[in-house]
C-alpha cells in the first residue's frame, strides 16, 4: 500500500473520461493540492477556472464497471489563511415575495485559524462582530467518471457524484462511488472550510486545501452514492426537485439494508420509518442533494 504525492499542473471543470494524472493501486494513499472554487491556489493565484475545477483524474488499478470505488478521506487542510464566501441567501431557498429585498450579491473574506481551529470574517457585518464558528473542512465536490463516455460540469452532480456540498463528506468519512468505466477515473477539489447544510449562498468558505484521501476498490454494485461514518451510514440521491433526490437516496438506502443487513423491505421499513435522518447536502446547484442517514447502533443488533 504506497502514499504517492502529486502536484496538478491543470485542473477539469468536467467528471469525464480525461486522460489519467496518476495511476494507483488499490489500497494506495493519495495526498494532493486542490484548488477553490474560483480557481485561486495557495498563493491565490488564478491557476484554473470556475466552476470548481477539480483535481485528477486518478486511475485506479482494478477497477472495472460495475465494482465500487471506496474513498477513504484521512485529511483536509486548508493550504491559505482566508477563503471567500458569497451574500445573500440563494433565490431558490426563498419565498418569492421576498426576492423582490434581496440585497446585490457579494463577495465576502474570511479569515481561517487553523491553529484555534475558527474561522472569522475579515470585516464582519453588524451583530456578527464575535460570530468565530468552527473549522470544519469538507469537499465540495468529488467523484467519479459517468457512464456512457458523459463528462458533466462540476456544477452539478449525479450518480457518479459531483457537486454533492454534504457537510458529512469530511475527515473520517468513507464515500462510495459507482465505477462506470476501467479504473474509476476519480476527481476531487473545492474543499470548504465551513458550510451550513445546504450551501444556501451559493459557497461554502471556499479554500485551497492539501487532501489525503485511500482508494479501494470494492467488487460488488451500488447504484448512487453511499458513504459511512464512525457513527452512521447514508446514501445520496442528487436530483431536481428535492423530492425525487430523496427518492433515490431512500431508495438506495432500501437497496443497502437488504443486500448487508438481511432486512426484506418490510422489515427495511419499520427500521427506516422510525429511525431514518435527512440531510440536506446542497439546494443551490442545477442537481439538488439529499443524504439519507441511519445510525449504526440500529444496525449493530441485527
Amino acid at each position: 500500500m504506497a502514499t504517492h504525492r502529486f502536484r496538478p499542473t491543470e485542473y477539469f471543470n468536467v467528471l469525464g473520461t480525461a486522460k489519467p494524472c496518476l495511476r494507483v493501486a488499490s489500497g494506495d494513499t493519495v495526498v494532493t493540492d486542490t484548488i477553490d472554487a474560483s480557481g485561486l491556489d495557495a498563493q491565490e493565484i488564478a491557476v484554473g477556472c470556475r466552476p470548481n475545477p477539480m483535481t485528477g483524474p486518478f486511475f485506479v488499478e482494478g477497477a472495472e464497471p460495475g465494482d465500487t470505488l471506496a474513498v477513504h478521506i484521512e485529511r483536509l487542510t486548508p493550504s491559505r489563511a482566508t477563503g471567500w464566501t458569497y451574500s445573500p441567501l440563494a433565490l431558490t431557498v426563498l419565498d418569492p415575495t421576498a426576492i423582490a429585498d434581496r440585497p446585490l450579491q457579494q463577495r465576502h473574506v474570511w479569515e481561517i485559524d487553523s491553529k484555534a481551529g475558527t474561522v472569522r470574517l475579515q470585516e464582519p457585518a453588524k451583530g456578527l462582530e464575535a460570530f468565530s464558528p468552527p473549522l470544519q473542512p469538507m469537499i465540495g465536490c468529488f467523484g467519479v467518471a459517468p457512464a456512457g463516455g458523459q463528462a458533466l460540469s462540476t456544477a452539478t452532480s449525479a450518480q457518479n457524484g459531483g457537486n454533492m456540498d454534504y457537510r458529512l463528506f469530511a475527515p473520517g468519512t468513507t464515500a462510495w462511488f459507482p465505477v462506470s468505466v476501467p479504473g474509476a477515473l476519480f476527481y476531487l477539489g473545492d474543499g470548504h472550510a465551513c458550510q451550513g447544510d445546504g450551501e444556501i449562498v451559493g459557497t461554502g468558505i471556499e479554500t485551497s486545501f492539501e487532501m489525503e484521501v485511500t482508494l479501494r476498490v470494492l467488487k460488488r454494485t451500488i447504484t448512487w452514492p453511499r458513504g459511512e461514518t464512525s457513527d452512521d451510514i447514508f446514501t445520496i440521491g442528487n436530483a431536481r426537485p428535492l423530492d425525487q433526490a430523496l427518492q433515490h437516496a431512500t431508495t438506495e438506502m432500501l437497496r443497502w439494508l437488504g443486500d448487508d443487513y438481511g432486512l426484506d423491505a418490510r422489515a427495511a421499513s419499520h427500521l427506516m420509518g422510525q429511525v431514518v435522518r435527512y440531510d440536506v447536502g446542497n439546494v443551490f446547484n442545477p442537481a439538488f442533494t439529499v443524504a439519507c442517514r441511519i445510525a449504526k447502533h440500529w444496525l449493530t443488533k441485527l
